[in-house]
């Protein structure tokens, strides 16, 4: 508690410098509390400043006392009520008692609070520190008569507050009710409203959270970890979670949600809102909905990485003349005279080789030349989730590939990487149902690439087990064999120039590597020199060398272009 003569010392200075604004006011009231106890002396000296920020603010005197500590400390984001009885010197069953005005000042928005854990945090927003600045009560922003915009704007605000623990979910459920239900002309709201009727409470959180990344983040492939924070009681999250997965949570059965893809294959992992709905949900906004969703899933063209690939001249006539195809006007005019003579207007294409020979990235470097976007399907990393739904899966590649050649402006390629588990000879289906399966997916390839209408690639290590039937449906082969001298010297001397005419030579008549074996070499010498400040020489690049040399015959089969 601050001595007689401290305080005389505070009246002596207020008279020389009279407070006018609120923050001279609450600059008073600072010094005056700091271990004040809040006696009765404090009130009578502090009585003219406490009334002036308690009318302007609209607040009691305790709130106005409280409100002005918490100013003083709003360069902490993590204010702890014990340190507001350590600054005015109180015990904490005093501020305890003072509970309920510290509730108003929440209510009022002037301060926010975080609990967790069952500690609770407060911070000032800075939009209030703002006001008292300009010598105004802050007043929150009215969440009536809204445009679509301002909605959302007011919706990202509540949800980065429950993330930031500062709403409870009850809480959140009422404001965002509230505010749904001021703005109730707006398309949006409406359609909000219509959904209340078929969907319990909590799936319309749900749903206004995944409207909230949406519009507000850009974010249309949401996973459960999105949305994991929401509820405070995790059996809530777990109970939904099944649902989704399930199939039979409510917004799935009203078109309202879907799953997502990813490479192709629907994924119960994460989930986004139908293209039906956004049209009625979005309707008021700027947003090209189906342009957005004809994007999705793509590996866009203008996005790829140009890069430099050396062939064996018989691999560079046949991609030069593919290459020469895709391009889009000759592509079209290819496509009508084939139509003309009743012949399948589609393209499958098959590159086979060695690993490390180009074969995607040429996919790649092709789709950028042409302008044409990519829909890969990585059947490796994807073959262990057909067991029990294989065939629906595959079937949902094709339909969404379809979908984007009938909305896109060019028709993308649909690339199917490492296709060695698909395009292998039949399996005896005696020998179990994974044989069964296997049989089941190729089936539907194959019927699917009699009909196909656009561009398919796959790319394969292997190709003396190619079945038969997807041999003769690939119209365009192309083997991709190891480098020869030439072009390996080509390789080296893109990829590390530092070399000499002589060096380069000697590398590429040693040591029989494709481009990709020469590209991991390239970088361990790119490590070396990060990590020693001083290029390896020539005898440690032959190291490198040795240490990626497998000496194997692949014994390819050619099959021809």
């Amino acid at each position: 508690m601050k001595t007689q003569k401290e305080i005389e010392g505070i009246h002596t200075q207020s008279k020389k410098r009279t407070p006018k604004t609120l923050l001279q006011h609450m600059e008073y009231i600072i010094e005056l509390a700091e271990n004040s106890k809040l006696s009765d002396e404090f009130f009578r000296n502090a009585r003219q400043n406490i009334n002036f920020v308690a009318k302007n603010m609209n607040l009691t005197s305790i709130q106005a006392i409280i409100f002005c500590v918490f100013m003083e400390k709003s360069d902490d984001n993590e204010i702890r009520l014990s340190e507001l009885s350590q600054f005015l010197g109180c015990r904490n069953i005093k501020t305890v008692c003072m509970m309920s005005d510290i509730d108003e000042l929440e209510a009022r928005r002037l301060v926010r609070c975080s609990r967790t854990r069952n500690r609770a945090r407060y911070r000032v927003p800075l939009e209030v520190i703002h006001a008292v600045k300009q010598n105004v009560a802050y007043k929150p922003e009215s969440t009536q008569n809204l445009t679509t915009n301002q909605l959302f704007k007011h919706i990202d605000r509540l949800f980065n507050e429950r993330d930031e623990e500062e709403l409870s979910y009850e809480s959140l459920l009422i404001e965002l009710r509230s505010l749904i239900n001021d703005n109730s002309s707006l398309a949006f709201c409406r359609q909000i409203i219509e959904y209340e009727k078929i969907c319990y409470e909590d799936s319309i959180l749900l749903l206004l959270h995944f409207c909230h990344r949406f519009i507000n983040l850009d974010d249309d492939y949401i996973g459960f970890h999105n949305f994991e924070d929401l509820y405070e009681e995790k059996w809530r999250f777990r109970e939904l979670k099944s649902s989704l997965q399930k199939g039979s949570h409510e917004l799935l059965r009203n078109n309202i949600l879907e799953y997502a893809c990813d490479s192709g294959f629907a994924d119960k992992e994460f989930y986004k809102i139908t293209i039906s709905a956004k049209e009625k949900l979005f309707a008021e906004l700027d947003i090209k909905i189906h342009q957005a969703e004809n994007k999705r899933g793509l590996v866009l063209h203008n996005e790829i990485t140009p890069k430099e690939l050396f062939y064996n001249e018989r691999e560079q006539l046949q991609i030069v003349q593919l290459t020469s195809l895709l391009d889009r006007e000759n592509f079209v005019s290819v496509q009508e005279k084939l139509i003309k003579n009743g012949m399948r207007k589609g393209f499958a294409c098959l590159f086979y080789g060695a690993p490390g020979t180009g074969k995607t990235e040429t996919v790649y470097q092709i789709a950028r030349t042409t302008g044409r976007d990519i829909m890969q399907v990585d059947i490796a990393e994807t073959k262990s989730m057909w067991f029990g739904e294989s065939e629906r899966r595959i079937k949902d590649v094709f339909e969404k590939y379809r979908a984007f050649v009938k909305t896109c402006e060019i028709a993308p390629v649909l690339l199917f990487n490492e296709a060695d588990a698909v395009i292998g000879k039949r399996k005896d289906v005696t020998t179990g149902s994974v044989a069964q399966t296997e049989n089941a997916i190729q089936n539907i390839i194959l019927q699917e690439m009699e009909h196909l209408d656009g561009i398919m690639i796959a790319t394969t290590n292997l190709t003396q087990n190619l079945d038969r039937a997807f041999e003769r449906r690939f119209l365009y082969k192309i083997e991709f064999d190891k480098p020869n001298l030439e072009a390996k010297e080509k390789i080296w001397q893109m990829m590390l120039p530092a070399l000499s005419h002589e060096e380069r030579q000697e590398l590429a008549n040693k040591y029989d590597f494709s481009g990709g074996q020469i590209e991991n070499i390239v970088r361990k010498y790119t490590v070396d020199c990060i990590l020693n400040g001083t290029e390896p020489s020539l005898a440690t690049v032959h190291n490198y060398c040795r240490s990626e040399f497998l000496n194997k015959n692949d014994g390819r089969k050619r099959i021809g272009f």
